[in-house]
């Protein structure tokens, strides 16, 4: 029995590697056109997720570093926000990491905005990691937060770097608290 099943797993994956080797070189090519990280911002997850909060708070006017920022992601990154529709029921908005900068830049030129971690729940596996990441967001450095939620970060270890390979959030509402397990 045994000795049959190798063969066709062979075969399987020799398919697979043939099927997948195209798209392996495109997503090298994607990668090596990124913009160079600082290998502090990218050592682990800690580094990484601190380096994704930093970059988006500051002063109202302030510019925010946008090749920073994409310094951190894969470059099909995606940023999914949910949200309430206006059913009532929740929805989504998938955004390249571009549209998000694009559409946060006019907002972040008006507006001050902080936001910073409170607290973590990680999981991992071999190079893959998960991040339940509560956050505050705050229009002062200091000040009260004015919303607070989860942000969902899926990483990768590529065996060099950390990447972040997606974050999908959702704000807390009054009939949705925060968990206490994802509080400090």
């Amino acid at each position: 029995m045994i000795s049959s099943t190798f063969p066709r797993l062979r075969r399987v994956l020799i398919v697979l590697i043939l099927v997948a080797a195209p798209a392996w070189d495109v997503l090298l090519a994607q990668e090596a056109e990124h913009v160079v990280a600082d290998p502090a911002d990218v050592e682990s997850v800690d580094s990484i997720i601190e380096a994704v909060y930093d970059v988006i708070s500051g002063p109202a006017g302030e510019e925010r570093d946008w090749d920073r920022m994409r310094s951190l992601f894969v470059s099909d990154a995606r940023l999914i926000p949910s949200f309430p529709a206006p059913d009532g029921a929740f929805t989504y908005r998938a955004m390249s990491l571009d549209d998000w900068i694009h559409g946060s830049t006019d907002y972040f030129g008006e507006n001050a905005f902080f936001e910073l971690e409170i607290h973590r729940v990680e999981d991992r596996y071999g190079h893959i990691a998960h991040a339940f990441s509560t956050y505050e967001s705050r229009t002062e450095a200091d000040g009260e937060p004015f919303s607070r939620g989860i942000n969902s970060f899926q990483l990768l270890n590529d065996g060099q770097r950390w990447w972040v390979v997606n974050i999908f959030w959702q704000a807390e509402t009054e009939a949705e608290r925060i968990p206490g397990e994802y509080l400090p």
